[in-house]
């Protein structure tokens, strides 16, 4: 369920609104209100809340609404406030035993992908007290067992514009012993609630508007272009062994468009100017709407090859971003790979990447069929370039040096690889990244 507020109505276009109502009695309930209230926790029943967090949202207004809308409604809670930005195996293993040793009957996530995935880990490992940290990991790292347990209701209120996590049955984190990123993807692992309100993202610096925005990017891209679901293999005939992600698919598609339309139209603005509400509006929604898109289709090169980009980091700390280790923002290590990932996968369906390319500002009228992935990692340099993102790989701190270390740590991401749709070799990856060094 998610639930927008009141400032969100009038930027829901027909279509979607449309399909949003038709989903609701299949997919997931929508609630438009204009502030979200302890209401919900009261009508689930729940009486020992978790609220997750990280340190320095505990200060800010958004995890504050939420402990005053706790203690107004005396609703009994315990505050974790030690996830860590981009997640490792050993921070969820920390929430984990919180959430084991404090027998709660739901969970409150306030904060970004970090926090809410953090939370579903919590959650789901708390419910199943004997399972094994890597039954549910994603294989070929971890056991990818299906989720057969029941999960407490958790209630997730994003305060960035870009993982989409509210909307999605994927939790991410880095890996440390092989350093690559890997997750846990289950349908039952989604927030019961999502609660999309713009107001929560306006204390976020300038970087991390532009890193969660290009996370938004990518998912819309890489959905639209995955590989089609009726091409998916293996397809199980027991539904709870299917994946998460199905491919594209003529509902997720409607999703990614609209979104990198908002993306196309708002991120610049959302970017430049912190008191443009109407674009951090618009961005917030389309991020839970990229969400909705690749929480079904699926993403496909750009993040199976950001996750060695994020689990190998060296000396990096981005601007804006406080915190006390190295780090490559996850939106950062997805886009830089972008120009060279289109260019390769346009082979396969140029016709949808040239679309991506216009609606991103190319002007196509005369543009060949068989240049749809020139043109569209043209298109994406130019604006990666206009926001003044890193000049590639290389800006970061890797070298072509690192190029076998980062092919060895795409390749057991099978879960979104296997999107592509085009198939790749080690030898398509080591181009690949080699190719992502320089940008500009």
């Amino acid at each position: 369920m998610l639930c927008f507020g009141r400032q969100l109505m009038e930027t829901i276009c027909e279509k979607a609104f449309f399909i949003l109502k038709e989903l609701r009695k299949k997919y997931f309930k929508i609630l438009f209100c204009f502030l979200y209230s302890t209401c919900d926790l009261q009508n689930l029943g729940a009486r020992r809340v978790c609220l997750m967090t990280d340190k320095n949202l505990s200060k800010l207004p958004p995890v504050n609404a939420v402990l005053n809308s706790l203690a107004k409604y005396g609703i009994n809670f315990q505050i974790y406030d030690n996830v860590r930005v981009e997640p490792t195996d050993q921070s969820f293993l920390d929430a984990i035993q919180f959430a084991k040793k404090g027998e709660f009957d739901a969970y409150v996530a306030v904060g970004g992908g970090s926090v809410i995935d953090t939370c579903k880990a919590a959650n789901l490992y708390a419910a199943s007290p004997s399972a094994e940290f890597l039954d549910y990991v994603n294989a070929p790292i971890g056991k990818g067992k299906p989720v057969t347990v029941p999960l407490k209701p958790l209630i997730a209120v994003p305060t960035t514009s870009g993982t989409g996590s509210e909307t999605t049955g994927v939790a991410i984190f880095d890996f440390k012993e092989l350093k690559v990123k890997t997750g846990i993807a289950s349908r039952a692992i989604k927030p019961t609630l999502g609660i999309i309100d713009p107001l929560h993202t306006l204390s976020m610096p300038e970087r991390i508007v532009a890193n969660s925005g290009f996370d938004v990017l990518c998912h819309a891209l890489e959905s639209y272009t995955a590989l089609p679901y009726h091409q998916r293999r293996p397809c199980p005939s027991n539904p709870i062994e299917r994946p998460a992600y199905q491919g594209s698919n003529p509902i997720s598609d409607v999703w990614a468009l609209h979104a990198l339309r908002i993306v196309a139209k708002y991120l610049k603005r959302a970017i430049r100017n912190p008191e443009d509400r109407e674009a951090r509006a618009n961005m917030h929604l389309a991020s839970a709407f990229a969400g909705i898109g690749f929480g079904n289709a699926g993403v496909h090169l750009c993040h199976g090859m950001s996750y060695p980009i994020s689990g190998l980091v060296k000396t990096y700390k981005p601007k804006d971003y406080n915190v006390d280790h190295s780090l490559v923002p996850h939106g950062l290590s997805v886009v830089l790979t972008s120009p060279a990932v289109f260019a390769f996968t346009a082979q396969m369906h140029p016709e949808r990447h040239l679309e991506a390319a216009e609606i991103l500002g190319a002007d196509i009228r005369t543009a060949r069929i068989k240049d749809a992935g020139l043109i569209l990692a043209d298109t994406l340099r130019k604006f990666l370039f206009d926001l003044n993102v890193d000049d590639g790989l290389a800006a970061i701190g890797y070298s072509k040096a690192d190029i076998p270390a980062l092919v060895k740590g795409t390749l057991p991401q099978e879960r979104v690889t296997k999107l592509s749709p085009r198939p790749q070799t080690e030898e398509d990856l080591s181009a690949l990244f080699e190719a992502s060094m320089k940008l500009y």
